[in-house]
C-alpha cells in the first residue's frame, strides 16, 4: 500500500471533497482522484462514496483513515521535532475571531502572543461564520454564542455579558428603559440587522421573558456601534465590552441592570476541529488564550 495515497485520503476525507483537498495540497483535482483510484486499487475495495455535497468514506476507507491519520500526525511531529532543533518556538496558527471581541478585547492578547512568540506566523481572520471552519483551514476559532456546534471540539473560555445603554446626553434628554417593554418604543443600537425583527431574552432570578425588537441602526462592526451609541443616536445593546471604558468615564450609562440579557448568546468558546493535528505552534496559542480568558473577568 502506498503510504502518500493513504496520507492523501487523510486529506480528501478531511477537505470533504477532491476539489477542496486538490486546493489545500496545491495540485489539481485530475492528480488527486488519479492518486485515490490507484489506492483504491491496491486495496481492491472502494474507499469514498460522493454524495451531493461532500465524499464519505466506506466502512473500509474509514478503517484506513483512522490509520492514514495517525501516520500522518506522526510525521508532523517528525518534521516538527527535527525543524526546532536549535530554533526556538516557530510554526504558523490559523485564527478565525468575532469582529467586536476580536477587535476590542483580543488584540492586546493577540500582539502579547506575536511579542512572546515572535518565530510563529499569525494569521488572523476577523469574521462571526460558524458554518465551516473546515473550508477556511482555520485551526483555532473563538466564538460568542449559545452552544458549540457538535461537529467541533469545544472549550468554553468565559462569559460574555450584554448590557443596553445609552449615552449620557442621550439619557439626559430622553430618558433610559425602565422595563423590557420600554425598549420597543426607543430607537436601538445592535449588532442585527436592519429591518429584521431582534429577540431578546433576558433573565432574572427564575423568571425568563422574551421581548421582539426592531433596530433601527445595526452593524457587525462593534466599534461602529460604540460610536453611534456615544453620538447619542439611541440605545445599544451590545456586549458589555463594547462600552466599558465609556461607562467607567460616566460617558455611557446601563440600564436593565437586573436582568441578564442574552441576544446571540452569552458563553465564548474556544472551537477547533476534532481530529486534526495541533502543532506545537496552534497547542501554545491555545494555551496562551484560555489563560487570557480565565483572567479576563
Amino acid at each position: 500500500m502506498d503510504l502518500t495515497g493513504l496520507v492523501l485520503l487523510v486529506d480528501i476525507l478531511d477537505a470533504g471533497n477532491l476539489s477542496s483537498a486538490a486546493r489545500k495540497l496545491k495540485v489539481s483535482r485530475a492528480n488527486v482522484s488519479y492518486h485515490l483510484q490507484q489506492l483504491e486499487k491496491s486495496v481492491g475495495a472502494q474507499l469514498v462514496r460522493r454524495t451531493t455535497r461532500r465524499i464519505e468514506p466506506t466502512e473500509i476507507g474509514q478503517t484506513l483513515y483512522r490509520h492514514g491519520r495517525a501516520i500522518r500526525d506522526e510525521l508532523t511531529a517528525a518534521r516538527e521535532a527535527i525543524d526546532s532543533l536549535g530554533r526556538g518556538l516557530h510554526g504558523a496558527v490559523r485564527v478565525s475571531v468575532p469582529t467586536g471581541f476580536g477587535q476590542l478585547v483580543m488584540t492586546g492578547w493577540l500582539l502579547e502572543f506575536k511579542r512572546q512568540y515572535p518565530d510563529i506566523s499569525l494569521e488572523l481572520l476577523f469574521e462571526n461564520r460558524v458554518d465551516d471552519l473546515l473550508r477556511d483551514e482555520v485551526d483555532v476559532a473563538i466564538r460568542v454564542m449559545s452552544e458549540p456546534p457538535e461537529a467541533l471540539v469545544a472549550r468554553e473560555l468565559a462569559q460574555v455579558r450584554y448590557v443596553a445603554c445609552a449615552s449620557d446626553v442621550f439619557t439626559r434628554i430622553h430618558g433610559l428603559p425602565d422595563d423590557l417593554e420600554d425598549l420597543r418604543r426607543m430607537p436601538l443600537i445592535t449588532s442585527s440587522v436592519v429591518g429584521r425583527e431582534l429577540r431578546l431574552s433576558a433573565y432574572k432570578d427564575q423568571v425568563r421573558q422574551e421581548v421582539t425588537l426592531s433596530p433601527t441602526l445595526a452593524s457587525e462592526n462593534f466599534q461602529f456601534l460604540r460610536e453611534a451609541i456615544l453620538s447619542g443616536l439611541g440605545v445599544g445593546l451590545v456586549p458589555s465590552y463594547v462600552v466599558q471604558e465609556d461607562v467607567n468615564t460616566g460617558r455611557v450609562v446601563t440600564a436593565l441592570n437586573n436582568w441578564r440579557l442574552s441576544i446571540f448568546g452569552t458563553r465564548l468558546f474556544l472551537l477547533r476541529m476534532p481530529g486534526r493535528y495541533q502543532t506545537q505552534a496552534v497547542r501554545t496559542f491555545i494555551d496562551f488564550v484560555i489563560e487570557k480568558a480565565s483572567r479576563w473577568r
